[in-house]
């Protein structure tokens, strides 16, 4: 499998997450149990908090941070294979930021999604509705095969998985823009959007040269 295919399933792996998305924001569950004190917003009669209130959120929220936690884990993975199997100083040197960035993040997102009495996905677990596929995310197979490159190979196989990897990212973070109500989560995704963006061009003209 090559490079270019490697991109192109990466691509094809978001066509569902809109649609996901779509079903999330049909539900009711849009704030915590009765009595947990999270959300304390007034509510629509779809469910959908109508308070400015950083603690109100809805169902695109809860699916925002379900699904971008695992897919940071993934880049995270990724960037950790860097430190030993990259040739380029400049690979290492992107994707020690990339862990630094989304590391923190995942905790940030864990944070809300117990707060809002959510389930917080847990490495290798499987959570409703985020079975729908991610944007970006890399199957084993792929990952298997970055894990035993190395050198020029790594760098390029790299590369090219985290373009991908970070096009879906910023996929999810504008569908967040689009449908989500919580403050914090909505600013998240700007600065992902921003982050993420600038670190494809950087990828981009990185391989050109490689």
């Amino acid at each position: 499998m090559n490079t270019r295919t490697i991109a192109r399933r990466a691509a094809l792996a978001g066509v569902t997450v809109t649609a996901a998305l779509a079903l999330a924001a049909c539900g009711a569950g849009n704030h915590p149990p009765a009595g947990a004190g999270h959300d304390k917003s007034m509510s629509t009669p779809t469910g959908v908090p109508t308070s400015a209130d950083a603690s109100a959120f809805g169902d695109a929220d809860v699916m925002f941070a379900q699904m971008m936690i695992p897919h940071h884990r993934q880049a995270v993975e990724m960037s950790e294979l860097a430190a030993t199997r990259a040739a380029d100083p400049e690979v290492k040197r992107l994707a020690g930021e990339i862990k630094a960035a989304q590391a923190p993040e995942i905790a940030t997102m864990s944070g809300w999604l117990a707060a809002w009495g959510r389930p917080v996905p847990s490495p290798g677990a499987e959570l409703p509705h985020v079975d729908h596929g991610m944007p970006g995310m890399m199957p084993d197979e792929d990952m298997t095969r970055l894990a035993s490159a190395s050198g020029r190979e790594f760098d390029r196989l790299f590369l090219t998985m985290m373009i991908a990897h970070h096009e879906g990212a910023v996929t999810m973070a504008r569908d967040e823009l689009s449908r989500g109500v919580n403050t914090e989560a909505k600013s998240l995704a700007e600065q992902i959007i921003s982050a993420q963006q600038a670190e494809i061009d950087t990828m981009r003209r990185i391989l050109a040269r490689l």
